[in-house]
């Protein structure tokens, strides 16, 4: 970067070492370059008037030119006040200070043309302006588009509001001269319609219609979105360039047998398209490390056993890690189940499976006679050792830690493939962004006949009829879940919490006609496990619990899932919920309860759970309203460094990115050609600072 962008912001007029110190800290703005970066987040029109008599007709601030022709002083001390009346041709507004009055006073001279700016509002039946922005007439500085800026209490309190800091910007762009880089080819910029770098920098600050504001943004988001996807497809082709794997080119007569005699149903289209992309995968030479999502109940796991019987084709061992020992417990009775008549071995570890039992398993192992081993976390440990692991499988992968899943690649000269699965939909725009150095299998489609699941919101005053609904379930056989946000009161959230919820369940549904289970993270495993087969074996109907049960519960007589305070989750997490029932032949439901009074927010959380049962489309609307970071986490944080761009409203820019990014890579693979120059250069920085997210597995 040129030396004069990257001189410390306190050798900026008007800052120095104090104010520099709180812009670091405040708004991460350290040189002159960061502060051209941090860039308005909206404008205020300043080039149009309005006339007093038409201000009803007015949404939002005013902008007026007229005089004062008069002052009115009341009250004292503290509680003083001004106004002033304002005229203009047509009509009189007040203008009102609580604070300064006597400092805006004197400022102020009657009978002087001025523009006033502020929000108007009427007050017992007469228009006002409380605390308006004043100017001489057509002054330069209140032409056309204002920014605005977002600031900090602090930095108001040190003059470095909106206004102070587009004052800083302003110094910094008069001295600018040729000090901007341009990263494109003008053919590149040409055939995109973009302006200069340069260009951007000015209008995204001082833009004088909308038409330059657009310009503008466009440009900087798309430079930022582009050089984000050339780091992650720069990243993939490295990683694929480095990492070597087992090359498995048989079908083989497991999956043969399996998928002509044993197949529980006819696949999906989608879940044939995907194991099309596995199968592909595992031929090539190279490590697989693919992401297959789908939404609850797609079928993933089916999926994820045929890849292992394309291992055992290829006289490989295959494995699925599983967060929880239900979870584990559940792949492998069902897998042992549809395997049965092939005769392949198939084990369980767990942290559970006593000492003595591992003895056998673990040489069983090693000898090869166990072609598929299901666990926990006690598959990454050093004793478990294979003869020739050829694919692990791993379930809901961010439950995982990275240094936890790197153990796997440790049991074999070669790492074996990797087939992530997450039940968690991620929208197209992170999915492209994030695991854009991954390979994305997606499983959009649902097996025929799966009954969606009828959901409903209501109100605490609906509860007794809520109750009604629960025991008439209960009187046809089924199984019920009651799901809390909070273990115990908390005094700042005004939320149901499980303890209160499942002493009201007790005394609503008593001994012996009900039997109730109670399951929470403050539980020890073993009292965890219990209470959970439990239900699991039908000797309880209703669960009540937190959200240890989001994942990892298969009870297809369970037909109701409850939902408590469902305005304190997120829609991810609902919809995850939701998934634990519907798994039946039974009608299935999801109540959603909430408080009489939620925000707007909440209500459009709610509303969109009734709506559908698409995972990908409440992905999507999860995204607009909590944004890219609250949903992926902070493991992700540095590549959510965006000044300008927003995943959940440029997804069309997204692509495109990635479109040109791709080929500028195909056209200049080692990006050595000159004009390529500066792209080299920045992704040089990129790769140096930033880890590989990418290497999950």
């Amino acid at each position: 970067m040129n030396n004069f962008l990257i001189t410390p912001i306190e050798y900026l007029k008007g800052v120095g070492p104090q104010k520099a110190e709180l812009m670091r800290k405040e708004i991460g703005v350290s040189t002159f370059g960061d502060l051209l970066n941090y860039y308005p987040f909206r404008y205020v029109d300043r080039s149009s008037f309005q006339r007093i008599s038409d201000l009803r007709d007015v949404h939002g601030n005013v902008q007026i030119k007229g005089r004062i022709i008069g002052f009115k002083e009341t009250g004292t001390g503290r509680a003083k006040r001004l106004t002033a009346k304002f005229q203009d041709t047509t009509g009189m507004i007040d203008l009102v200070w609580f604070k300064g009055a006597s400092w805006v006073k004197k400022s102020l001279k009657i009978n002087e043309d001025i523009q006033v700016y502020g929000r108007a509002s009427q007050f017992n039946g007469r228009w006002n302006i409380a605390h308006p922005e004043m100017s001489a007439v057509n002054t330069k500085a209140e032409v056309g588009f204002q920014p605005v800026y977002s600031s900090t209490e602090k930095l108001n309190a040190r003059g470095l509001n909106s206004k102070g800091l587009e004052k800083l910007v302003k110094t910094i762009l008069d001295q600018l001269s040729d000090q901007i880089v341009e990263p494109f080819s003008s053919e590149l910029m040409q055939e995109h319609r973009l302006i200069s770098k340069n260009k951007a920098i000015h209008l995204i600050h001082a833009p004088t219609s909308e038409l330059d504001a657009q310009q503008a943004r466009f440009r900087l988001k798309f430079e930022e979105l582009f050089f984000l996807q050339m780091e992650l497809l720069v990243r993939k082709k490295i990683t694929l360039q480095k990492s070597k794997g087992y090359v498995l080119s048989e079908v083989g007569n497991a999956f043969n047998e399996f998928y002509k005699n044993h197949i529980p149903f006819e696949l999906t289209g989608a879940q044939k398209r995907v194991l099309k992309e596995i199968r592909r995968d595992m031929n090539t030479g190279h490590h697989m490390n693919r992401l297959l999502q789908g939404d609850v109940g797609s079928g993933k796991t089916l999926v994820a056993l045929l890849s292992m019987l394309l291992a055992l084709g290829n006289d490989y061992q295959a494995a699925i890690i599983a967060p929880t020992e239900i979870l584990a417990n559940q792949h492998y009775e069902s897998i042992s189940e549809m395997l049965k008549p092939m005769g392949l071995k198939v084990a369980l570890l767990t942290g559970s499976v006593k000492k003595k039992a591992r003895i056998p398993l673990h040489e069983d192992l090693i000898n090869g006679e166990i072609k598929i081993l299901i666990g926990t976390h006690a598959l990454l440990e050093d004793p478990v050792k294979f003869k020739n692991l050829g694919l692990v499988v791993i379930d809901e992968q961010h439950r995982f830690g990275v240094a936890q899943r790197a153990r796997m690649w440790k049991k074999n000269d070669l790492p074996p493939h990797v087939l992530i699965m997450t039940a968690t939909p991620i929208p197209r725009t992170l999915a492209m962004t994030f695991y854009g150095d991954l390979d994305v299998s997606v499983i959009d489609e649902l097996p025929p006949g799966r009954k969606p699941i009828k959901t409903m919101h209501k109100f605490d005053a609906g509860r007794l009829r809520v109750f009604g609904f629960m025991k008439e379930e209960i009187a046809k056989g089924r199984q019920i879940y009651i799901v809390y946000p909070l273990i115990k009161e908390s005094e700042k959230l005004d939320f149901n919490n499980l303890l209160d919820g499942y002493e009201a369940i007790t005394r609503t549904f008593p001994l012996p006609d009900y039997k109730v289970s109670i399951v929470h993270g403050q539980m020890k495993p073993e009292d965890k496990d219990f209470e959970m087969n439990r239900f699991v074996k039908g000797e309880t109907q209703i669960m009540v619990a937190t959200t240890v049960i989001e994942v990892g519960v298969n009870v297809p007589n369970a037909s109701v899932m409850i939902i408590e305070s469902a305005e304190r989750f997120g829609l991810s997490q609902l919809h995850q919920l939701r998934g634990r029932v519907g798994r039946g032949a039974e009608k299935s439901y999801c109540i959603l309860m909430t408080g009489d009074k939620i925000s707007k927010d909440s209500e459009k959380r709610m509303q969109t759970m009734v709506s559908t049962n698409d995972g990908f489309e409440i992905a999507e609307v999860d995204l607009q309203l909590r944004g890219p970071g609250d949903l992926l986490g902070t493991q992700q944080s540095g590549l959510l460094d965006l000044k300008i761009a927003n995943l959940s409203k440029d997804a069309q820019l997204v692509a495109l990115a990635r479109d040109v990014a791709k080929g500028v890579l195909k056209e200049d693979p080692t990006i050595e050609l000159p004009q390529h120059g500066f792209i080299r250069s920045r992704l040089q920085e990129m790769l140096k600072s930033r880890p590989n997210w990418g290497r999950i597995a």
